[in-house]
């Protein structure tokens, strides 16, 4: 397992398995009936948690969209899309080894940009 992600990290990996959903999902109907199950497993486990209870609901009224309508929502670049995919019931469309290697990507990525921006710094100074 790799090292633990930093906030920017997560978020752009939130954002990454999104589009991979997104893009999945109609060739892969049942990822929605994944989702509600893990929905269901979820609700069963933390009945007596009315927050992750809240949000459980909005997943499903979310996952009742029209496809379209559910993807803009899942991607979109605001607050409250990146609320949404922080607590994403899609768990299990990917291995843990695509999980990983996409992970392992992004820290790399990540890494590059951070030494490639100190080494602007040295050189403008």
């Amino acid at each position: 397992m790799g090292a633990a992600m930093s906030h920017e990290a997560q978020d752009i990996f939130s954002l990454e398995f999104a589009r991979y959903i997104a893009a999945g999902l109609a060739t892969h109907p049942q990822w929605r009936a994944l989702a509600l199950s893990n929905l269901d497993n979820w609700e069963r486990r933390n009945a007596d948690a009315p927050q992750l209870l809240r949000c459980y609901r909005e997943w499903r009224e979310l996952l009742a969209l029209p496809e379209a309508e559910f993807i803009a929502q899942l991607l979109a670049q605001t607050d409250r899309g990146q609320e949404i995919r922080q607590g994403t019931p899609f768990a299990g469309i990917m291995t843990a080894r695509e999980v990983w290697a996409m992970k392992r990507r992004i820290r790399e990525e990540l890494s590059l940009r951070a030494s490639q921006s100190a080494d602007k710094q040295r050189g403008a100074a």
